[in-house]
């Protein structure tokens, strides 16, 4: 095996390329030596990128959003009180990842780029309508988060490709998100379900609204038609239960020890209506 420390992400993304192994990128570790441990992987190249600055720092950008780079870990998210005010649903999700000391470590965009259909932070960052800035031996691109998982443990990226950053969007007055997960445990458990919502009033009434869902198909979903139900209202009884149908339908789980395809259905509208609940609530909205 190879150890590679590149200082920017052209460089990482040539050394990616470059190799005909398997190689495979290190910014908190928190899977990676796990999986090597166990000898569940063998890479021939390790690319650490905890020294190229563009990926170390949370940046607000020049239209009010936010930049967070891929080697930034979770505890950093967590004590930054600008992304905290704007986007608390983000941040409950990534304060989700593992213990204290996996906190330290880990990262959303690995939390992303694993590629898990339990991800905590995939559903929050759908909602939230992020983006994934890419670059590879091709130049740069952004791909919607959404866009990231193909199916479980794989990707869109292509060979060469890294993920240098989360782009999350401006914050418009009187929106909300949050995200709240479902665990047989509650610590350091994976998620039966997962749900995340993000929306924007006007006048008191939900104007724009997205709903996601984790640990409920193979990759996690934006359900449109949930969002749909609950805009043009102040979250009144109708347009939850009109959530609640549209998440239970888009539902496509599986049945393993952490439960059932049925109650993984269930669970997943009750936990929709109580992310938008809250969402609705830091929005300012009154019912």
């Amino acid at each position: 095996m190879r150890y590679a420390a590149p200082t920017t992400t052209s460089e990482a993304a040539n050394l990616l390329a470059a190799e005909s192994g398997e190689a495979f990128i290190l910014a908190g570790g928190t899977d990676l030596l796990v999986r090597m441990k166990a000898m569940l992987v063998e890479p021939e190249l390790v690319v650490d990128v905890k020294r190229i600055s563009e990926m170390r720092t949370i940046q607000t950008t020049d239209d009010g959003g936010f930049r967070i780079g891929a080697a930034v870990p979770g505890v950093e998210v967590g004590e930054h009180e600008a992304l905290r005010s704007a986007w608390p649903g983000i941040v409950e999700a990534v304060q989700l990842i593992g213990s204290d000391q996996i906190q330290g470590r880990c990262t959303i965009v690995g939390n992303v780029c694993n590629a898990s259909p339990a991800a905590d932070t995939t559903p929050a960052l759908i909602a939230a309508d992020a983006q994934v800035e890419i670059v590879g031996p091709k130049g740069r691109r952004t791909l919607p988060v959404a866009e990231v998982a193909t199916g479980p443990g794989q990707t869109s990226l292509a060979k060469g490709e890294l993920v240098e950053a989360i782009l999350l969007p401006p914050r418009p007055e009187h929106s909300g998100d949050a995200y709240l997960r479902f665990t047989p445990r509650t610590e350091m458990d994976i998620a039966v379900v997962g749900a995340g919502v993000s929306m924007t009033l006007k006048d008191g009434v939900i104007s724009t609204a997205r709903v996601a869902l984790g640990a409920v198909a193979p990759t996690a979903l934006a359900v449109e038609p949930a969002a749909a139900a609950i805009i043009g209202s102040k979250l009144d009884d109708g347009a939850l239960d009109a959530l609640i149908a549209a998440c239970r339908a888009a539902c496509k789980p599986i049945d393993d020890k952490r439960g059932t395809i049925e109650y993984r259905t269930e669970v997943a509208g009750v936990l929709a209506k109580r992310a938008a609940l809250i969402a609705f609530e830091r929005a300012g909205g009154t019912r």
